[in-house]
């Protein structure tokens, strides 16, 4: 910094492709605070630094990192606050990597920096001093047949075309991972939890796209197989291919929300005409076709046998006062991976013992990792990434009596899940709109959730993926083939937490012309015995039974022994 004239240096989460997990060789956040959350952002000044992380975060990220070195701030999900003014000098700079922020993002750093100090680009100083660097990650690439991807490559282009002429674009850049694999029919390895290829496209409205890769993935069967429908280049020529589309004044679609900021000067200083407009991708990559819900479907009969063998084993060994939460997440694992299309978990597990459950984005490490007393409250969050689909469900378990304040809360949490799962709506409903189903009733005994209620989920792709789910921030109306997370909850600091969660996927409403409704897909049971009956309605009493004779009729053919007797149990009627 001081070589470079820099009095404050930024520090994202976020790599170039903002995925929620990063390689290894893009972990700089981590790498400098100690801090492994999903999202923030450091501000390293000469004499101290910031940390800055959302709700989820507060207690996480001052156990990993140096308090003494790094002061921990909570702002809102995805940017800093005004305390940034701390860590800049009146009248100093405040440079940035423009591959790891996006336009939006600087200019509101800008913003609150206005009249105290100025905001550069620069090249990225972590990696100056990074000598042990992991390599940039060089994964297998497979396509996806037409059973599992359900359209063509072609056809998903022609659909973009349209687009590109809808918006009088001659080109699209695309930098998100997930955009680009669905676009391609392509998966790959480079991040963990999920099946990502990083890379970068441009697809022009007229000619072929090229994909932008490292050099190292670049091999005759990955030319074989896009033969016709993209050309491949190395990932050093995307500069220049931007410069090109602002050298001959093409109008190029970037998503300002995604894209860094780096593309958006290359192309704007080359004479490109810029069209923000969101990723065209995401919209029709949300809404799954028919063979892509056939995949998660069966994924979800997949795990839903690796939950009953985890659950009935848990509930075997939990009274002992023996497991410990790593012990948890193993045991699970390994229950999963029996399924050999089973591929990878599709993000760290959580998994919160007695207090520990009430940290909202908790993750255990060797440090933190705690027994499981017999008695208390245990929250497990948790998903997996078969070949067919991606799965995420949390379930919280008994292991002995509960008070009946906890009892109360988990009520409340479960007709909420049932609100949103009973729910009918017209067509042109977002999430924000439905969201309040959920929280009624903790509302109504003035308690409520810092957290979404729902998330979109790819197909063999992100456990996080936009641009629906429920929560206030969601406008963007639900439609056919949306899959979404639906896992309202209830955290009580210090002493236990409450999540219970299913995956559902958005129809048509039947007999309801002009409304649609969802369709469970996670088959499995939800822990009967943390239920104050006294607080269901019929209706959810039956929602609730009918819920575990699906399961019992689905799963029970498919486990045998102690498995199926305990399955038996734990769907009973109530």
């Amino acid at each position: 910094m001081q070589k470079s004239g820099i009095d404050a240096f930024l520090i994202p989460r976020a790599d170039a492709h903002r995925g929620e997990s990063v390689p290894a060789s893009e972990a700089r956040l981590a790498y400098i605070t100690g801090f492994t959350g999903s999202a923030g952002i450091a501000v390293i000044g000469t004499d101290k630094a910031g940390l800055f992380v959302d709700s989820r975060y507060t207690l996480q990220a001052p156990a990993q990192t140096d308090t003494d070195l790094v002061r921990v701030h909570e702002v809102n999900q995805g940017g800093v606050s005004a305390d940034i003014r701390l860590y800049v000098p009146k009248g100093g700079t405040l440079a940035y990597d423009p591959w790891l922020h996006t336009p939006g993002e600087v200019r509101d750093i800008a913003e609150k920096l206005t009249g105290h100090a100025r905001v550069v680009p620069h090249a990225n100083l972590v990696d100056a001093i990074w000598a042990d660097r992991p390599a940039p990650p060089v994964s297998p690439i497979e396509f996806l047949g037409h059973n599992r991807a359900g359209k063509t490559a072609a056809d998903k282009l022609a659909y973009l075309h349209e687009v590109l002429e809808a918006e009088k674009a001659d080109a699209v850049a695309l930098t998100l991972p997930e955009s680009i694999c669905w676009l391609f029919n392509m998966r790959g390895r480079d991040v963990p939890n999920t099946p990502f290829v990083l890379g970068f496209a441009i697809v022009p409205l007229s000619g072929r796209p090229t994909l932008y890769l490292d050099r190292a993935k670049i091999t005759p069967d990955l030319k074989s197989a896009l033969k016709g429908i993209a050309d491949v280049a190395e990932a050093t020529a995307f500069d220049q291919a931007l410069a090109g589309l602002g050298s001959d004044g093409k109008a190029v679609i970037i998503d300002p929300q995604t894209a860094p900021a780096a593309i958006a000067d290359t192309l704007k200083n080359a004479g490109a005409t810029l069209i923000e407009k969101r990723d065209p991708v995401l919209g029709p990559k949300s809404r799954k076709n028919d063979a892509e819900l056939a995949g998660m479907r069966e994924a979800h009969r997949l795990d839903a046998i690796a939950l009953a063998k985890f659950l009935a084993w848990f509930d075997s060994e939990a009274p002992r006062g023996q497991l410990t939460e790593i012990g948890i997440v193993t045991a699970l694992e390994s229950f999963r991976r029996e399924e050999e299309t089973c591929v990878d978990a599709s993000f760290d597990t959580i998994s919160g013992a007695g207090p520990n459950g009430a940290i909202v984005h908790y993750r255990v490490t060797t440090k933190t990792d705690r027994r499981l007393n017999a008695g208390e409250i245990m929250l497990v969050d948790s998903g997996a990434q078969y070949l067919s689909g991606t799965t995420d469900i949390t379930r919280t378990l008994a292991t002995g009596p509960a008070t009946a304040e906890q009892k109360d809360r988990y009520t409340r949490v479960l007709k909420g899940m049932i609100a949103i799962s009973m729910a009918r709506f017209p067509l042109g409903t977002s999430g924000a709109q439905i969201d309040v189903l959920a929280r009624q009733f903790l509302w109504q005994d003035g308690v409520t959730y810092n957290h979404g209620t729902g998330h979109g989920v790819g197909a063999f792709l992100g456990v996080h993926e936009g641009p629906v789910g429920i929560s206030s921030r969601y406008t963007t109306p639900l439609e056919v083939g949306n899959v979404i997370s639906n896992e309202p909850g209830f955290y009580k600091a210090g002493e236990y937490g409450v999540r219970i969660e299913n995956l559902v996927t958005v129809r048509e409403a039947t007999g309801y012309p002009g409304f649609l409704e969802f369709e469970t897909l996670t088959l499995a049971p939800i822990d009967t015995r943390l239920i104050a009956l006294d607080l269901m309605t019929e209706a959810e009493r039956n929602w609730l039974n009918a819920y575990h004779a699906r399961i019992w009729n689905e799963i029970g053919p498919l486990v045998t022994g102690p498995i199926k007797d305990w399955l038996k149990g734990a769907t009973a009627a109530i």
